[in-house]
């Protein structure tokens, strides 16, 4: 093991039992005090570690939406999935179950249609972002500084004439679908796909998930599909009462 990591690491719950100056830290690692100000330093620049006025150092709000966000994903789609199963049973269609990691929505679970056309898709592959359904769904429910920032670094792929042209037509779409609380893609990546989707819902109301339901326009139109948006809305809710443990 990284003697350094190690370090970092044992500073960690030392803080968690409550705010330590630099001399308490040096000795508790048995270091020299520039050795621990570098580790602390390291430690508040990426938010795991805060110091207070009084040069206490105590544990950083990153630290704890780390954990928040790793209690939230760890069981979602274990708990998500019957729901997905009987989405599928009454819709026939494909339906899919996406998280945000980092820069990317990721599928995470599938149920596939029970029609021999269907859409290409596979679990733990990045969506299309700038125009999927659950991409948009997840990113709407940002803070509006944070789905600024997300939309002007996106590149904007002309995937057919439908796609999202560029970063100001994004925000326009994700502050409607922020609005609404569902989301669509109707021809934007594949001309012949259409898709719905809507967000599940973590212990503090953020969107942690998304679920939709996603079939060629030879099998259902894009009307009709849409027919279903309530349908999918209800799964949603469902899978967010049952992870959070109450009702939204």
């Amino acid at each position: 093991m990284s003697q350094t990591v190690d370090r970092a690491l044992t500073i960690l719950p030392l803080l968690a039992a409550g705010p330590a100056n630099l001399e308490q830290v040096a000795t508790r690692l048995g270091v020299h005090k520039s050795t621990a100000l570098r580790l602390l330093r390291t430690l508040d620049e990426h938010g795991l570690v805060y110091r207070q006025r009084d040069q206490r150092y105590r544990l950083g709000a990153r630290l704890f939406a780390l954990a928040q966000e790793a209690v939230e994903n760890l069981d979602i789609r274990e708990i998500a999935h019957p729901h997905l199963v009987a989405l599928n049973e009454k819709c026939g269609h494909t339906v899919h179950l996406a998280v945000q990691e980092d820069n990317e929505v990721l599928y995470i679970d599938k149920v596939e249609s029970r029609y021999p056309v269907r859409m290409y898709s596979r679990i733990g592959k990045p969506v299309a972002i700038t125009v999927a359904a659950v991409a948009k769904v997840l990113l709407a429910d940002l803070p509006e500084p944070e789905r600024r920032a997300v939309a002007e670094r996106l590149d904007y792929p002309r995937y057919t004439p439908r796609s999202t042209p560029d970063a100001s037509a994004f925000l326009a779409e994700l502050a409607a679908v922020r609005e609404q609380g569902w989301a669509t893609d109707f021809g934007g990546h594949e001309e012949s796909i259409n898709c719905v989707g809507a967000p599940i819902r973590g212990t503090e109301g953020r969107a942690v998930a998304a679920c939709s339901v996603s079939a060629p326009n030879v099998v259902v139109s894009a009307d009709d599909l849409l027919a279903l948006l309530p349908l999918v809305r209800r799964t949603a809710d469902a899978i967010s009462r049952e992870y959070t443990g109450r009702a939204h």
